[in-house]
């Protein structure tokens, strides 16, 4: 709309008689402008803009055609409307038109009244559309908005269930916060250094640095006595402690079974199962070996028994982080990954800060 009053309609032709025809019909209720080239008609379209196009398909220069289809290439210009009038009867050209985006077509001569109907019908629709895309705009902005917001309540859910699971086990609750940085600083090198069965995507890497968090939820489930225990546990003491990966499984799986989709839980699911699992097939509570234990759970044991050994527990001190660093490296290929453990190498300083930071 020009200045918020009369629509715009261009009428591009050659012939002046037909432009004044059409200025005569429209111009009580828009606002005409002829051209009798295509070329003015868009070099006047580059500054401005129109509510509907009536071209003539014969034209010296650039042809119908040849304008419609400089229009469909504007981003900015393709959703006028545009109406052919043309003095020509063949069926083809009608059907070209109307493949290249023209809305309707209209024969030489017109009648006034037909043409008024069909200006009249094509803005209505032109503003209808207009109208729906806006609506389908703003109830997409709101939809984002409500997502943003339950992705946001699902994170805290997810950190105060972890935290709650950690201040069971740790004084602080700082675990979980290392735990993650150092599960992170492992699956950042994995997306940016796929290899073949190391690739992650970036979903995929964001998925286990969150679900790192709940590698110990079963432990909520361990009597005080033997988790809050002062000294080193009993052989049967520790049998108890290693059932805690299979009750968080459990409590898990449910959630997975409501939410078959959602692969954060999937690897939640993997890590809080499988993290005391061992690359040599000495872990609980499968024994499963090698690559057979989820790739999540393999980043997320190294990151729990370095900060395991970084910190104070009730039965020992803590170990400086190149102790704790050695101890890794020594059991390279027995109980860890080799190959995530060379990332941890490439990463040491990175390790050590995340430890004296937090």
């Amino acid at each position: 709309m020009e200045n918020n009053e009369k629509p715009v309609v261009m009428t591009i032709d050659d012939d002046p008689i037909i432009l004044n025809s059409v200025l005569s019909t429209l111009k009580q209720d828009y606002s005409v402008r002829p051209f009798k080239s295509g070329e003015t008609a868009l070099k006047f379209l580059e500054n401005n803009t129109a509510d509907l196009v009536l071209l003539d398909y014969n034209m010296p220069g650039m042809s119908g055609f040849d304008v419609l289809k400089m229009l469909q290439a504007d981003s900015r210009m393709r959703e006028i409307p545009v109406i052919f009038l043309t003095g020509s009867v063949n069926g083809d050209d009608e059907i070209r038109a109307l493949e290249l985006g023209a809305m309707d077509y209209l024969l030489k001569p017109f009648k006034p009244k037909s043409l008024i109907m069909r200006v009249r019908l094509q803005l209505e629709l032109y503003r209808y559309r207009n109208r729906l895309e806006s609506l389908v705009a703003e109830k997409t902005q709101q939809l984002r908005q409500i997502n943003r917001k339950l992705e946001m309540r699902d994170r805290i859910t997810l950190d105060l269930l972890a935290r709650v699971s950690d201040l069971r086990d740790h004084d602080t609750g700082t675990h979980i916060l290392r735990t993650t940085e150092y599960a992170r600083v492992i699956v950042d090198n994995l997306v940016e250094n796929p290899t073949e069965g190391y690739a992650l995507s970036e979903i995929q890497g964001w998925d286990i640095v969150e679900a790192v968090k709940l590698h110990d939820i079963g432990k909520i489930a361990m009597p005080d006595k033997v988790l809050l225990k002062s000294g080193r546990l009993t052989d049967e003491e520790f049998e108890i402690i290693k059932t805690h990966p299979a009750h968080g499984a459990e409590m898990l799986r449910d959630a997975v079974k409501k939410l078959e989709d959602d692969s954060l839980l999937r690897v939640a699911l993997d890590i809080v199962y499988c993290h005391h699992e061992r690359w040599d097939g000495a872990g609980y509570p499968r024994g499963m070996k090698g690559a057979d234990i989820p790739l999540s759970a393999r980043i997320a044991a190294i990151s729990d028994v370095f900060d395991a050994l970084t910190s104070v527990r009730p039965y020992k001190k803590a170990f400086p982080c190149e102790k704790a660093l050695a101890v890794l490296y020594e059991e390279s290929g027995t109980h860890f990954d080799p190959n995530l453990i060379a990332i941890v190498k490439k990463n040491e300083k990175k390790f050590i800060a995340i430890a004296e930071r937090t």
